[in-house]
């Protein structure tokens, strides 16, 4: 890639925590013209791993395939994990949702409104509610009902769509169907799911009804990466309020969906922009 003008990446990295690391990297930035606009870094003591995101500017005429060459050669030395993005390329996301449309209608306007800086491609739902809602901002929906028996057909459409639109990153958006290992399989990393979060934590039927019952005093929402356990994946992360005994039922889950639109966004923001790396089953997040 070249340019008359200066482009701008993103790299991140993880590596064995050792000295030296930062340097390696500034240097090789230096001596190619790099300018450096933001770093931030993290040594995991637990682990002994090292996290950095560094983005810069680079000079008109730049090739992206010499500056991917340059950092495998440190590759081998530090131990490297690393990726190299180009700033200017917008995250393709395609949306999946059953009924609840709160969290779509928030990334659909908030993809509208510039406040989030990727491209919604299209959106999957296994019902046909929200189809209006996405066409009024000129997006595909498509209808991919899970009938009895039918879920790798279903989800097989579903990848068939990533694969079309080269979509960079699904979002389940209250998407009410459990993803098979399978499915996680092919796209890690690459799955955001919203779910609630009451402290203490309620599962099934009416999770709202029996928080109620029970006087919660704390309830939220936790964006995380899926994985084939169940809720379980990498936290990116999480929204809370405080509620009281004169919240109803109906009050709780209207709460509930402001935090899941938010912490939703933020996940989906932070991970466009490159600011999640994963850590085993945790997250860096580099905001």
């Amino acid at each position: 890639m070249t340019s008359s003008s200066a482009s701008e990446f993103v790299l991140t990295l993880s590596c064995p925590d050792r000295p030296g690391i930062v340097a390696a990297v500034s240097g090789l930035l230096a001596e190619r013209g790099c300018n450096i606009v933001e770093s931030q870094q993290f040594g995991d003591r637990d682990s002994g791993t090292f996290f950095m995101r560094v983005q810069f500017s680079a000079p008109p005429g730049t090739d992206a395939d010499a500056l991917r060459g340059a950092f495998a050669s440190l590759g081998p030395e530090l131990g490297l994990d690393w990726r190299l993005y180009d700033a200017a390329e917008r995250t393709r996301v395609l949306i999946m949702v059953s009924k609840g449309g709160h969290c779509l209608n928030d990334l659909l306007y908030r993809q509208r409104s510039g406040l989030l800086d990727i491209d919604i491609v299209a959106v999957v739902s296994n019902h046909p509610d929200l189809r209006p809602l996405t066409q009024s901002y000129g997006i595909d929906y498509h209808h991919l009902p899970v009938a009895a028996g039918g879920k790798a057909a279903q989800e097989a459409e579903v990848l068939t769509l990533v694969e079309h639109y080269r979509a960079d990153l699904v979002v389940l958006a209250r998407y009410m169907q459990i993803l098979s290992d399978d499915f996680c399989a092919k796209l890690p990393g690459r799955v955001i799911n919203i779910h609630h979060s009451f402290l203490p934590s309620f599962k099934g039927a009416r999770p709202y009804h029996q928080a109620h019952a029970r006087g919660v005093k704390l309830i939220g929402a936790t964006a995380h990466y899926v994985t084939a356990d169940l809720d379980e994946g990498p936290i990116i992360e999480q929204e809370v309020a405080r509620v009281d005994h004169t919240h109803s039922p109906e009050d709780l889950m209207a709460v509930g969906r402001d935090m899941e639109c938010l912490a939703l966004a933020r996940a989906v923001r932070w991970h466009s922009e490159h600011r999640v790396l994963l850590n085993g089953n945790r997250t860096v997040v580099f905001r």
